[in-house]
């Protein structure tokens, strides 16, 4: 029964979602509204709520928490307008980030900082549309922001750049987490993460 998500479980996961999905759209929604600034997106969103998914490490202690999170962020992102490839990335690269914390009994550091960068390429479900979709992403551009934006948008968002987004996500994931940890280090040390 001990394995088994409780109630209390649910609430910290519930919590640090919505922690994790406002503090990333703080940063997300202005810079955004930035054609040239689309490619670092998920980069910057990663480096930025390393700091809140840190905290919530210090509460996860079973399995499955990070899944959910990650297919709660991919569905909220696509409430947002950004496309639902987020719900099925967020449950791939979320249980994916499960299984590193667990094979580190949710008391290493650098399984933490391992699979958080992991679980951050949810975000690349995101970019999917931007590149395998590139018609409809573009009408969907143009028909929000104006042919100008589109044409910029999709301008700056070449099929090899896909490479640049995920290793972009990656690594600011892993100084996001890095910061997180930092700044969380009595929090870490009360949780036995060490």
């Amino acid at each position: 029964m001990r394995n088994k998500l409780q109630a209390k479980d649910l609430i910290n996961l519930g919590l640090f979602t919505v922690l994790y999905f406002v503090i990333g759209c703080c940063v997300a929604i202005p810079i955004g509204f930035v054609p040239i600034f689309l490619p670092i997106l998920g980069a910057l969103w990663s480096l930025i709520t390393g700091i809140p998914f840190m905290l919530f490490l210090t509460r996860v202690k079973k399995f499955g928490m990070v899944t959910i999170m990650g297919i709660l962020s991919g569905l909220l992102m696509g409430l947002t307008g950004m496309g639902f490839w987020g719900v099925p990335m967020g449950a791939v690269f979320g249980l994916l980030g499960d299984l590193l914390l667990k094979s580190g009994g949710y008391k290493s550091a650098k399984r933490s900082l391992i699979g958080y960068a992991v679980f951050s390429l949810w975000m690349v479900g995101t970019y999917i549309p931007m590149y395998f979709m590139v018609e409809d992403s573009w009408a969907s551009f143009a028909a929000s922001f104006g042919e100008e934006y589109a044409d910029k948008v999709m301008a700056v968002m070449p099929m090899w750049s896909i490479i640049l987004v995920i290793v972009g996500i990656f690594v600011f994931a892993i100084l996001g987490g890095l910061l997180g940890k930092a700044l969380l280090k009595k929090h870490f040390s009360k949780a036995g993460i060490v």
